[in-house]
């Protein structure tokens, strides 16, 4: 029996928006992580919508061929993400996480995806129960929330005081392998 899972779907350059559109038409659950961003013209400035991971959205959907056929054959999409002839969902609590971050309003930045840190959970404020890599940039503490399939992540500042360890990264990956 197939369930409902996540899965990163790649689009030609700058269709993200346009490929949302056709799974709304199709009845297809998904999720276009998105940010405003000022644009400045000569001649105006714009607040600007732009996709958090370009050329990626994701899709809930199950691991079946009539599923990955509905979605492949949209206008603008180039791929399922995945090895070889399977597909490879990404965890609920990876896109739950991203959501969360972008609704809380925090300040964020896109960030690579690293390796290196403590792995922690946020103990107070809109975050709270939050998990992610912590890092710090530039004498600021910031907390790395990844989409790991598509080895990209998005990071926000935040009090040290604000966390708890957990464990190192190292001893995350090595339980997930």
């Amino acid at each position: 029996m197939y369930q409902l899972q996540w899965y990163a779907v790649r689009t030609r350059s700058n269709c993200e928006k346009k490929v949302s559109s056709l799974l709304v038409e199709k009845g297809i659950e998904h999720y276009l992580p998105t940010f405003r961003e000022v644009h400045q013209w000569k001649d105006r400035r714009k607040v600007v919508e732009q996709p958090l991971f370009p050329g990626y959205l994701f899709t809930r959907m199950m691991d079946s061929r009539e599923s990955q056929l509905s979605v492949l054959r949209s206008d603008g999409v180039v791929s399922i993400l995945g090895n070889r002839d399977t597909i490879e969902a990404v965890p609920d609590s990876e896109i739950e996480a991203v959501r969360r971050l972008l609704d809380s309003n925090a300040g964020f930045q896109a960030h690579p995806l690293l390796q290196e840190g403590a792995w922690v959970r946020v103990k107070r404020g809109p975050l709270k129960n939050l998990e992610g890599l912590l890092v710090q940039i530039r004498s600021q503490t910031r907390l790395v929330v990844s989409i790991t399939l598509l080895s990209r992540s998005v990071s926000t500042q935040i009090y040290a005081g604000d966390v708890e360890f957990l464990h190192s990264a190292s001893q995350r990956v090595r339980r997930i392998a």
